[in-house]
């Protein structure tokens, strides 16, 4: 499945059942893991898990197995690997701890770092 496939899959699958402030990630200069990452917000513990869970459905439904789950039972934070896709699904004090929408747009991408690299290079040499 193409990775724009798989993502409006995994948005619809959190928009179905009222994820809150979903977010679309795409990471795929900044490190090989995966293409995206989309990270929503639920409203309970109860609320995160059965996002993730639509997710995992969805995915099931379109014959993919996630590579992953994480974080199913306490339900604060839900991480679904699907490769290409990563869903991360909080609760709202969870996601803004951790700020991932911050975290990933600092990071530098490939060719920033490869830039760096050879700028350090020419200093030295």
């Amino acid at each position: 499945m193409q990775t724009d496939t798989l993502k409006s899959l995994v948005v619809e699958a959190l928009e179905e059942l009222k994820a809150r402030d979903v977010v679309e990630l795409d990471v795929a200069a900044l490190t090989s893991v995966t293409d995206v990452m989309v990270v929503a917000s639920g409203t309970s513990s109860r609320h995160v898990s059965a996002l993730a869970d639509n997710v995992v459905e969805k995915a099931k439904d379109a014959g993919l197995r996630p590579l992953g789950i994480e974080g199913q039972q306490s339900g604060e934070w839900v991480l679904v690997d699907l490769g290409d896709v990563i869903a991360h699904v909080m609760m709202p004090e969870t996601r803004q701890l951790y700020d991932l929408e911050r975290l990933w747009s600092d990071l530098p991408n490939d060719s920033q770092r490869a830039a760096e690299v050879t700028d350090r290079q020419e200093l030295r040499g």
